[in-house]
């Protein structure tokens, strides 16, 4: 795989056998991000559980305190009073089957996530092989399947984000962008950990922590000592 210049001098400020101190990292991470666009930072944390079995999964959403930094576009699945909720809450786009037929025949994909209410998911359900692996399928776990619609679409506005185990039993999560300082981004960093740490299976065992690594969108990743984040 090809390092541009910028990548190979921030891998110059890594000790690649080192694990750090999360602080540390973060700090580091900050140097590392040498784009002239402001790049996210993102944490990767392989946890030991086996995705395969239904009592080892690991799924859940926060809202982080310092937010993403990205504007979420948020569209709105409901009637009524609900839609009107919906509006009022700033959702970018609402509506009912004009919407999910937009998304069946025209494959529209111009959002960041879909929020919806309970009765409104046998018409939603179809689209699961389109939104599915996308990642955009409402769901009750992440809150994105609620009554409470505005409020749902108030906290994806202000950061929220859902965590969850991929196949190789990693958790893929922004924590925010390089611009946001060190403060925000160990606020950021440490509400994500709590919760992933805290969302552990009781199905689980042995060490549940096995790596996590932070980088910038185009800088290398840098190893924290998971041993010391529970």
């Amino acid at each position: 795989m090809f390092k541009g210049k910028k990548y190979k001098e921030s891998a110059k400020l890594i000790e690649s056998s080192k694990l750090y101190d999360a602080s540390e990292a973060i700090e580091l991470v900050q140097k590392t991000a040498k784009s002239k666009f402001d790049e996210t930072i993102e944490l990767h944390v392989r946890l030991g559980v086996d995705s395969r079995h239904a009592d080892q999964q690991v799924r859940g959403a926060i809202v982080l305190p310092n937010g993403t930094g990205k504007t979420v576009r948020v569209l709105a699945i409901a009637k009524d009073n609900k839609a009107d909720e919906a509006r009022e809450a700033g959702a970018d786009y609402v509506g009912d089957q004009d919407m999910i037929d937009k998304i069946q025949h025209e494959n529209w994909f111009d959002y960041d996530v879909i929020i919806t209410t309970p009765n409104m998911m046998g018409m939603l359900g179809r689209l699961g092989r389109v939104l599915g692996p996308k990642g955009l399928m409402p769901n009750p776990k992440s809150g994105t399947v609620t009554m409470d619609i505005g409020r749902a679409i108030k906290e994806a506005k202000a950061g929220k984000i859902e965590y969850r185990l991929d196949k190789t039993n990693i958790i893929h999560c922004p924590i925010g962008k390089a611009s946001f300082g060190t403060q925000k981004l160990q606020e950021n960093f440490d509400t994500l950990m709590d919760a992933i740490i805290k969302a552990k299976p009781a199905a689980a065992k042995g060490q549940y922590i096995k790596s996590c690594v932070i980088a910038s969108t185009m800088g290398p990743g840098i190893k924290i000592n998971a041993a010391r984040l529970g």
